[in-house]
């Protein structure tokens, strides 16, 4: 007899597999950009962190930053490394044509807000140096393997390192 535990373990490892492949879809990536996204967004906030679409192999962080236009906070699901003190993460904007607003409004505001597991705090941003997506691009790319399918893409890679300023509760 197998260990209870054992088969939501691979049936989750399954899912993992399953959903890294379709990954490099381009059907995916407009499923996950004008669905997925919201609906991750709404499930991670509902269970204050404890769920996702993608679970906790694929560790994800909701990121408020301001629009650059209408001033109005925006927040998406975005996966993320922890590198020291700091947090680590990647747009490529699924592979899609255009670009994607976050990466757009932290380079007007670098303030961002970020919750991880229904705690909220507030960080800035700013562009990856050479050795810190050299350091940090691996672990992104190993969690989320169509990374590199995005980037094929477009040609466009977008790393931000998240520096915190101070913890909210």
């Amino acid at each position: 007899m197998s260990n209870s535990h054992e088969r939501p373990n691979k049936m989750y490892e399954l899912y993992l597999r399953v959903t890294r492949r379709l990954g490099h879809y381009r059907w995916f990536s407009l499923f996950m950009k004008h669905g997925g996204s919201q609906a991750d967004r709404v499930l991670i906030r509902v269970s204050r962190g404890r769920l996702s679409i993608s679970g906790r192999a694929m560790p994800t962080m909701l990121l408020t930053t301001k629009g650059r236009k209408s001033g109005k906070e925006r927040t998406v699901p975005v996966y993320y490394v922890r590198d020291g003190k700091n947090l680590v993460s990647v747009c490529e904007n699924f592979g899609l044509d255009t670009a994607s607003s976050w990466p757009i409004n932290l380079h007007a505001d670098p303030k961002a807000r970020i919750e991880i597991d229904g705690t909220t705090a507030n960080y800035l941003s700013r562009p990856a140096t050479d050795e810190e997506v050299a350091r940090d691009m691996p672990r992104l790319t190993e969690m989320w393997p169509a990374h590199d399918t995005y980037v094929k893409r477009t040609g466009i890679r977008k790393v931000f390192v998240f520096e915190p300023v101070d913890a909210q509760t």
